[in-house]
């Protein structure tokens, strides 16, 4: 399935239907008062999460969503149907804006959570709301609502415990695949990985995490170059950041350096995360090799997805990160911060 982290759609709630103008009329009562009955309420439109889905490629191609319109009313004080509510499923992590103002409407995390993003127009009051002493036959009705209208930016940001951030061929993709049951295609060129994949980590009895791979970022990224800009989004729901750095690279501290540059400038609170350094491909490394220093409290490890060495030590590293983080408190506060 193609992944698709954007979509641009236009929803139309339901308009209410018209109050009616209506006088009884019944066998000996050939002057009866109004009983003109109420039109029902426009269908709303509503966005809910699924947690079976995990890309907003529907939307490509299905762009406009109308809800149904609210049924006239009659006589007899008969109210009209309301409009038939429409339910649209997006994935979790779904972040949905007005396309106008840019204001967020919602931040979809939780499977099967629900929330209202057009309402319905009321519907229009029958003209037996309006008799009165000096008024007994009013032969109007209160006019029908118009139901909300309005275009929805839709951005996903994967839901992952563990992202995986490095160059291209630092190593992200076989990483993922020998510690998750994920899939990814692996060569040995630039940019194999062209959309994020998610992998679930088994680790212990009945425990595991999500990690997640996203592209390979190239200095630049932040402002566009490469493939970078597209999918950092998906590296600010994760709950721990792990950078990976391939042991032949030519100077690992730059290699560091330019990888935190890059998520500062697309957005400063990610280093905020915990984070810690993976050093890929031992299995290659060259004989002069050392481990290198690197900023105070930054764990580095070093291992070899080809030999195995270092991934059990990996995996229960992530496991106390992702089990026992805090960082993220940080973050949300510092985030918080620079909205208002």
């Amino acid at each position: 399935m193609k992944f698709v982290d954007s979509a641009l759609i236009s929803v139309k709630a339901g308009d209410g239907g018209k109050g009616c103008v209506s006088f009884r009329r019944e066998k000996f009562v050939p002057k009866g008062g109004p009983d003109g009955g109420d039109g029902g309420r426009g269908g709303h439109v509503w966005l809910r999460t699924n947690s079976h889905l995990t890309t907003l490629l529907d939307f490509k191609y299905k762009r406009n969503y109308t809800a149904g319109r609210g049924a006239h009313g009659q006589g007899a004080r008969k109210t009209g149907k309301d409009g038939e509510d429409i339910v649209i499923d997006v994935p979790c992590g779904t972040v949905v804006r007005n396309a106008a103002t840019g204001e967020v409407i919602a931040d979809l995390t939780v499977d099967d959570e629900k929330v209202l993003v057009a309402s319905g127009g009321r519907g229009g009051r029958g003209n037996q709301h309006f008799a009165t002493a000096t008024r007994q036959a009013p032969r109007f009705a209160l006019p029908p609502g118009t139901g909300e209208e309005l275009e929805l930016e839709m951005e996903l940001k994967l839901m992952a415990d563990v992202g995986l951030v490095g160059f291209p061929n630092a190593g992200k993709s076989t990483l993922i695949s020998v510690l998750s049951a994920a899939k990814p295609k692996i060569a040995d060129y630039p940019f194999t990985t062209l959309v994020p994949n998610l992998g679930i980590v088994r680790y212990e009895d009945y425990k595991s995490f999500v990690m997640a791979d996203i592209p390979g970022i190239i200095e630049g990224a932040a402002e566009g170059r490469g493939l970078g800009l597209q999918f950092l989004r998906h590296i600010e729901r994760t709950k721990v950041l792990a950078l990976l750095i391939a042991s032949d690279s030519e100077d690992i501290v730059a290699v560091y350096e330019t990888l935190l540059g890059e998520m500062k400038r697309f957005e400063e609170a990610l280093l905020l995360k915990q984070r810690i350094v993976i050093i890929t491909k031992m299995d290659i490394a060259p004989e002069d090799f050392a481990m290198p220093s690197l900023e105070e409290g930054v764990r580095v490890l070093a291992i070899s997805s080809v030999t195995g060495s270092g991934l059990k030590e990996l995996k229960d590293e992530l496991w106390q990160r992702v089990s026992t983080h805090e960082s993220d408190k940080k973050y949300i506060e510092r985030r918080a911060e620079e909205e208002e």
